[in-house]
């Protein structure tokens, strides 16, 4: 059987460049109008990812107001559909009126066939990542929603929460920050039976050690110097629910004794306070700090840690998690975009490889930022690299043998979709959008095994 082949919707009143464009574009299943309104007829009844169209169209076509009006209509009725707008060589000002209202790119006519291909091709790719971010956060959506990611090893974290949620341990998250801890423990609690109670997060390394204390255990009216009240403490706060000890590698030593004997007994006392109190609390931690470590440099009780380390979770930086950078950042760039009221902005070419190229060491939250502040300076309606304030990436030249790059882009992806589905071959050449006999044949000229 026939690979399915994307379709492609071309809007073109000129029959002879109709029929150009078919016979140029042959690698799509090409749908062609040569009219506004047979137009909206094909987008509604095929959903082309991309259209390319003539602004000139009947039955004015050497007016641009019918074409116009074609690309806003597309755009309300299919907002995600990527429109390439074909001009007149000296047409810019029309050009770029289109790119304002919405549409993906614009090409001058006469055109270069293998040029136009590429600026197609790079919109399905663009098409493809947006309708994947938005399948991943449908996915997501509940218990792990502020978590959006496609790299194996993320997700086979987000399967261990899943696993550990309805067990009464103690779970302590590990990774650097802004890998997303605190999300992943607030899914932890909305997947578990205390669902329902709260969830209580506390940051050891943001309270000063001298009230730390009070702000963990409570204290009793009169036990210090402004203690006006009797105050309850966040363990006691979270009792039936979550307790959330972030950073608690920062945990000071004294500190650390009396929480391990809350972790053992069960019971806390107020400052000032003789009363035991006990306290029914699911207990999450999280760290950037190499716990083990920091028992050896004498900075952490061992008995502690092997009372919170009851299921430990590491958590990969986003530089080990290919592909999520740029799946993030598209993300990112929608949802900021709302926020601010303006149309969604795109990520352009170079912005995708200036963030799939940067180590990220802040991680998610290093890239949230990055985008925040890219939506808010971008101009038109995609972001580029400088908009991120990141430096574009450059291709050495002498490494640029079409052969190799393909061959190697083809190997990375065969790799990355194989891991993806597990080594599952149907899967595997579904995604990738050949038959199995071509996944086989691919896996056989680079070296792979079917285990991969």
């Amino acid at each position: 059987m026939a690979d399915k082949l994307r379709t492609l919707l071309i809007v073109e009143d000129d029959p002879a460049l109709q029929k150009q464009m078919r016979w140029a574009f042959d690698g799509f299943e090409t749908v062609v109008a040569s009219d506004r309104e047979s137009a909206i007829a094909q987008l509604r009844r095929h959903e082309p990812p991309v259209v390319t169209m003539d602004l000139g169209l009947p039955p004015a076509p050497d007016d641009v107001t019918e074409g116009f009006q074609l690309l806003s209509e597309i755009l309300v009725l299919a907002p995600s559909t990527k429109v390439i707008v074909l001009t007149g060589q000296h047409d810019r000002e029309n050009a770029v009126r289109a790119v304002g209202m919405g549409a993906y790119d614009f090409f001058g006519k006469p055109f270069e066939p293998e040029l136009l291909a590429l600026t197609i091709d790079r919109a399905f790719r663009l098409y493809d990542l947006q309708a994947e971010n938005a399948r991943l956060q449908e996915v997501q959506a509940g218990a792990l929603a502020g978590l959006l990611t496609r790299a194996p090893a993320m997700q086979k974290v987000c399967r261990t929460i899943e696993r550990v949620s309805s067990a009464s341990v103690t779970v302590t998250l590990l990774g650097e920050s802004g890998t997303g801890k605190e999300v992943l423990a607030r899914g932890l609690h909305s997947m578990s039976p205390r669902a329902k109670e709260r969830f209580v997060a506390i940051n050891c390394a943001a309270i000063p050690d001298n009230l730390l204390e009070s702000e963990l255990f409570g204290y009793e009216k009169g036990a210090f110097t402004g203690a006006a009240k009797q105050t309850p403490g966040k363990i006691e706060t979270a009792h039936k629910g979550t307790l959330f000890l972030d950073e608690i590698g920062d945990l000071p030593m004294p500190l650390q004794a009396k929480l391990l004997r809350f972790l053992q007994e069960r019971v806390i006392e107020r400052i000032g306070g003789r009363q035991e109190i006990p306290v029914d609390v699911r207990v999450v931690c999280a760290t950037h700090r190499d716990l083990k470590a920091q028992i050896q440099a004498g900075l952490f009780r061992e008995d502690l840690y092997y009372r919170l380390a009851e299921i430990v979770v590491e958590i990969p930086p986003l530089r080990e998690r290919l592909g999520d950078s740029v799946l993030l950042g598209q993300a990112f760039a929608q949802r900021f975009s709302k926020e601010h009221g303006r149309s969604a902005l795109s990520l352009s070419e170079d912005a995708r490889a200036a963030i799939e190229a940067h180590s990220w060491p802040g991680n998610v939250r290093e890239l949230e930022n990055c985008l925040k502040r890219a939506v808010i300076m971008a101009d038109g309606n995609r972001i580029t690299a400088e908009d991120l304030g990141l430096s574009a990436v450059e291709e050495d030249v002498e490494h640029l043998n079409l052969r190799h790059v393909r061959d190697e882009a083809e190997r990375r992806a065969v790799v990355r979709v194989l891991a993806r589905t597990g080594g599952n071959i149907a899967k595997a050449a579904d995604i990738l959008g050949v038959s199995r006999p071509s996944l086989y044949d691919l896996m056989s000229r680079f070296g792979l095994k079917k285990e991969l």
